[in-house]
């Protein structure tokens, strides 16, 4: 199978301005995904409209492409940065840049689930129950076959009569890892698509593919990234990657 990776990177960020350059130990943020990612597959491309990220990508010898500024998905840009790479894929992964604690094993278990012939779209989740309490993160439910019956804010599904300090007892909940893969056509086809009501609502843009009909199928992963949005996530990275 023919795996491309795709990092798509931006400089402005509401919470925390140019956050793929932000240092951790000697390295910019998007080195460490990107070495991560490498361990995994033999392609990997970062995708920006940013000039400064595309010179840090090349001075430790990344693949960089430039893509449009008008993006408002990281779908979107992952498409273009595709296209213009001329890289024959079966799957491309779209790797969020701001994780670096990313692990190797994550993109080993989202790929093989398109060892089955009939997916087309497939994501990570992590099994969660001490999380319930404050309700941060996007949850998902699961149908019989580990394909996204629907992806929430909120924690899904409520627990009918049950308090909630007992609702991991009474069920198995899981958090989404925001990682993306598809094959080239699903890639397309997604990104024709006109936004839909509860994507809006909830603002999770894979809500637009379950809407017109489609499966994400979902692969089970324990390990647990951090997403930098602040000052204080990145804080946190490093004294993780420090203790490691």
């Amino acid at each position: 199978m023919k795996v491309l990776g795709i990092i798509p990177a931006r400089y402005l960020s509401t919470r925390l301005e140019g956050k793929p350059l932000a240092d951790i130990f000697g390295k910019p943020m998007i080195q460490r995904v990107y070495e991560q990612a490498k361990i995994a597959l033999g392609n990997v491309l970062v995708a920006t409209d940013d000039q400064r990220i595309a010179d840090a990508v090349k001075a430790f010898g990344g693949q960089v492409t430039m893509t449009a500024a008008e993006h408002t998905t990281g779908t979107s840009r992952c498409l273009e940065a595709y296209q213009n790479s001329k890289i024959e894929a079966d799957v491309v992964v779209n790797i969020q840049g701001d994780e670096p604690l990313l692990e190797p094993q994550q993109l080993d278990e989202i790929v093989n689930c398109f060892d089955d012939k009939t997916v087309d779209f497939a994501t990570l989740v992590f099994p969660n129950a001490e999380e319930l309490r404050d309700g941060n993160g996007v949850y998902v439910a699961l149908d019989k076959n580990l394909n996204a019956s629907w992806f929430s804010r909120s924690v899904i599904p409520h627990m009918h009569g049950i308090e909630r300090n007992e609702w991991d007892k009474a069920h198995q909940f899981y958090k989404h890892v925001g990682m993306y893969a598809y094959t080239p056509k699903a890639l397309v086809e997604f990104s024709k698509m006109e936004q839909t009501t509860c994507e809006k609502a909830e603002s999770l843009e894979q809500l637009r593919w379950l809407e017109n009909g489609n499966r994400i199928r979902v692969g089970i992963t324990k390990h647990r990234t951090i997403a930098v949005d602040t000052i204080e996530d990145l804080e946190r990275v490093r004294q993780l990657i420090q203790q490691k």
